[in-house]
């Protein structure tokens, strides 16, 4: 083999690893547990929430970012719609009775996070 069948056979692997990392390593960011502090910035950190059935829920947000979509955050199910200032943290406690995935989303519903409950 020359060095640039060498070259061109390492590059090659080296994509096909970065391609597999890329669209099959990324996990989703989730915590488990039933006092939850999430940051708001270019999304939700963590977006996925596991908490356990008839249990009180505490969630904190804090807005980071200026970003006047996420200035708003709703979760449907529990008929809930709260403002966010910036760098402040606002509490929103919730009692999910039932066992399932309930969506939480920003004002224009292009940011989005779940709350699985076990």
């Amino acid at each position: 083999m020359d060095m640039d069948q060498i070259l061109v056979l390492i590059s090659g692997v080296g994509l096909i690893a970065f391609i597999y990392w890329f669209f099959f390593g990324k996990k989703e960011d989730h915590y488990l547990g039933n006092k939850v502090e999430i940051i708001v910035s270019g999304g939700y950190k963590p977006s996925v929430i596991k908490a356990k059935n008839n249990q009180k829920l505490m969630l904190s947000f804090i807005r980071t970012e200026n970003n006047s979509c996420l200035e708003e955050i709703m979760l449907p199910d529990f008929k809930i719609k709260k403002y966010l200032p910036l760098n402040e943290k606002v509490d929103i406690e919730i009692f999910p009775e039932k066992r399932g995935e309930y969506e939480f989303h920003c004002g224009m519903n292009m940011y989005r996070g779940k709350i699985k409950i076990l």
